[in-house]
């Protein structure tokens, strides 16, 4: 699903400090939320140069991360946490001040929330899908798969992985290994620019992935690699069991298992019939 929030209609960008317990939110997403601004990057570089000129103290807390740009690529952007988020606030006059600082604590408030209680978390997630409109079986599936994304990931970053390039990297390893494709293929092959791949996967799919993730998060335990590299072989060796399945499946039943199939077609999703997909 991403760390995309919504604020009336706005996308803003954000990520979790899990040591911190604090979110870190795109400036540039939240100028553009405030001002409407159709240049929000102008307006913020302005900004900033006065800020600094009166040596506000916003910048002690500002700092930069690699997030998803509109393009699809991590770009290195301006990100300030909650507290550094209502200073900036201070700093724009906006019709938008009181709903976004309500916003705001709503947004802290249901993270927060899950991580003392894991359950709540399950719920949202169940209500997104559902909204969506995806099955009710295929929704199952995807729930334990991300449960177990983040057991994979957790596990990354005990072992190293600190940016989401990190991320991206081990995750395009397994994926390839498993399926044949890269991620950035993959999703062309299904007709993707920005959505999830998970979210456009086959139930198959699903659990084939999903087992690339489990092995390749029980070797990183047992092994404990503490490189890049030694990261990197383990996700390929995670995604080769994967791949042994599959080649498995796909001789017993005829079927690919890599579809074109997409959330354009939710039901489709859920496969049942013994129908075989097409080549290209």
């Amino acid at each position: 699903m991403g760390n995309i929030k919504l604020f009336n209609n706005k996308e803003i960008r954000a990520e979790w400090d899990a040591d911190m317990e604090d979110w870190y939110f795109s400036v540039v997403d939240v100028v553009s939320a405030l001002t409407e601004s159709p240049k929000p990057r102008v307006y913020w570089g302005v900004l900033k140069g006065r800020l600094l000129a009166e040596g506000s103290e916003l910048f002690t807390t500002c700092k930069q991360l690699k997030m998803k740009a509109k393009d699809g690529k991590l770009r290195e952007t301006d990100v300030l946490d909650t507290k550094g988020v209502l200073r900036l606030i201070q700093s724009i006059p906006s019709p938008n001040a009181e709903p976004f600082k309500l916003w705001l604590a709503q947004v802290g408030s249901e993270r927060i929330d899950e991580i003392y209680d894991p359950e709540k978390a399950i719920h949202r997630a169940l209500d997104f899908y559902r909204r969506k409109g995806y099955t009710e079986a295929w929704i199952n599936q995807r729930l334990k798969t991300i449960d177990m994304r983040k057991e994979l990931t957790d596990e990354w970053r005990d072992r190293g992985a600190i940016t989401g390039q990190d991320y991206a990297i081990l995750t395009d390893e397994m994926t390839k290994a498993w399926s044949g494709m890269s991620t950035r293929r993959y999703k062309d092959y299904k007709g993707l620019t920005k959505e999830n791949l998970r979210d456009n996967m086959t139930n198959i799919e699903l659990v084939l992935n999903m087992l690339a993730e489990v092995t390749t998060t029980t070797i990183s335990k047992t092994e404990s690699p503490s490189s890049m590299d030694e990261n990197k072989s383990v996700a390929r060796r995670g995604g080769r069991v994967a791949k042994t399945a599959k080649d498995s499946y796909e001789a017993e039943t005829g079927q690919r298992v890599v579809s074109k199939i997409n959330a354009t077609t939710k039901e489709q999703l859920e496969i049942k019939s013994s129908k075989k997909e097409g080549d290209d």
